[in-house]
């Protein structure tokens, strides 16, 4: 892994507006996770995300934990990010890793661009050795994937 950030895109046929809708949905965070981790939000006040906004996430890797994720980039129908962390004072320790959505309009629908940041990751030293980078790569792919499949259904 060169640096500290991974992007996947992908021209999604649809509005930039209805792939927003969706990301900024957390519940629907599940559905559109390509690495089948994210396995329920824990949304404390409104459903629609936007910047500052605080939510959680059960999730399973192996063994079930929690993460806190806080939206620090939004605007609207066109970029949206949260970074995140375990919960307590842990997330102080470790964590911090950032995932970002861009919507650019093209020509066909929407070029729909994933990042993982680590830059701020408390552990980004050893998130980049061994295969994560390039597992996180597949898995961000699978999850453009599954955003086109849900916005193209209308789901």
């Amino acid at each position: 892994m060169d640096g500290s950030v991974i992007s996947v895109e992908r021209v999604v046929p649809t509005s930039a507006s209805s792939i927003f809708d969706l990301l900024a949905d957390p519940t629907r965070h599940p559905d559109i996770d390509g690495s089948g981790t994210v396995k329920e939000a824990k949304v404390e006040g409104p459903r629609r995300l936007a910047m500052g906004t605080t939510f959680g996430m059960a999730m399973q890797m192996g063994i079930r934990y929690s993460m806190v994720n806080t939206v620090i980039e939004f605007e609207e129908n066109r970029r949206i990010a949260w970074q995140a962390r375990p919960k307590g004072f842990v997330g102080n320790l470790v964590g911090g890793r950032i995932w970002r959505y861009e919507l650019d309009p093209v020509e066909g629908g929407t070029k729909v661009t994933e990042s993982w940041d680590i830059s701020d990751d408390h552990q980004r030293v050893l998130l980049r050795l061994g295969k994560l980078p390039e597992t996180t790569r597949s898995n961000m792919a699978k999850t453009l994937a599954r955003i086109e499949e849900l916005t193209a259904s209308g789901t």
